[in-house]
């Protein structure tokens, strides 16, 4: 029942926003925490992106020099990851911001090109790519075009792949402590979710590739990595998410101070974090 409750507050959330906020709004959601999200976000551990590559290449279909379409590319952090390994890249990025920083980033690699808009806008080059990719964004995308659209962009058996990064929470002990925070200063803040939630949502995702019935031979590893930062980091980190994003700014502000007295006066400087990275990848069928 836990995860049905979550995959619906997730869903409920997006809703929200979309109820809330115009289209020119959303398109540039990420827009005022962009530098915060290129800074603090964590980036896609190198094990996985090796073995979504190998995977790849086993099927002699997606090899080094292969163009890949990248579907929310953000600042680049998962752009970069590719690019170092000799692909060319298309990233589409709503965010102006977020677009700029992605250009910064990948400014060493001539083979990567940034284009402001989003995957819904985008005019289809049909049968282009060798790979699909979408990391941590591939949720943002209208539904009932993203599973079409990715594989009309697909060369025969291309592959859609799917990289996911959950946000790093703290133990169980520092949330129980934080809660008193969050009750007093945003009491109707949905807090991140822990991590077996994360994995049924992330599940579920892959197998709507599949049940889309244009993808085939569905395969995902995971990793659970620890990680720690800086208190002030670890806030910039939250000013990222959506739920916090949606506060009114005095709020969030209001909450912030109060989780860094918390923070410093039990933990010091830094805090200890873990999170979940998790690779997708599937094949468009015959």
């Amino acid at each position: 029942m836990k995860d049905m409750k979550d995959s619906e507050a997730e869903k409920n959330l997006h809703r929200q926003i979309a109820a809330t906020y115009t289209w020119e709004e959303r398109k540039n959601w990420y827009g005022q925490a962009a530098d915060a999200y290129n800074r603090v976000r964590p980036r896609y551990p190198k094990q996985l992106v090796d073995r979504v590559v190998e995977l790849a290449q086993l099927s002699r279909e997606l090899s080094p020099g292969a163009k890949l379409l990248e579907v929310g590319c953000g600042p680049g952090t998962a752009t970069t990851a590719f690019a170092q390994r000799g692909f060319q890249l298309v990233g589409l990025e709503p965010s102006w911001q977020s677009c700029l920083l992605a250009r910064q980033n990948c400014a060493p690699y001539p083979n990567v090109e940034i284009i402001n808009t989003t995957f819904e806008e985008w005019q289809l080059e049909a049968e282009k790519f060798q790979a699909v990719l979408s990391a941590t964004a591939f949720h943002w995308v209208a539904a009932e075009i993203r599973h079409q659209k990715a594989a009309d962009a697909l060369q025969e058996r291309g592959f859609l792949i799917l990289l996911w990064n959950t946000p790093p929470k703290p133990n169980a002990e520092i949330e129980q402590l934080l809660d008193e925070v969050y009750r007093q200063r945003a009491p109707s803040l949905k807090r991140v979710e822990d991590i077996a939630s994360h994995e049924k949502n992330i599940s579920k995702f892959g197998w709507d590739v599949i049940d889309s019935g244009l993808f085939e031979n569905l395969q995902s590893e995971q990793l659970v990595l620890e990680t720690t930062y800086s208190i002030e980091d670890y806030l910039a980190l939250l000013s990222t998410l959506s739920q916090y994003i949606m506060l009114e700014p005095q709020q969030r502000d209001f909450l912030f101070a109060g989780l860094r007295e918390v923070l410093e006066n039990r933990l010091g400087n830094s805090i200890n974090l873990s999170y979940l990275s998790v690779f997708q990848v599937a094949q468009k069928t015959v």
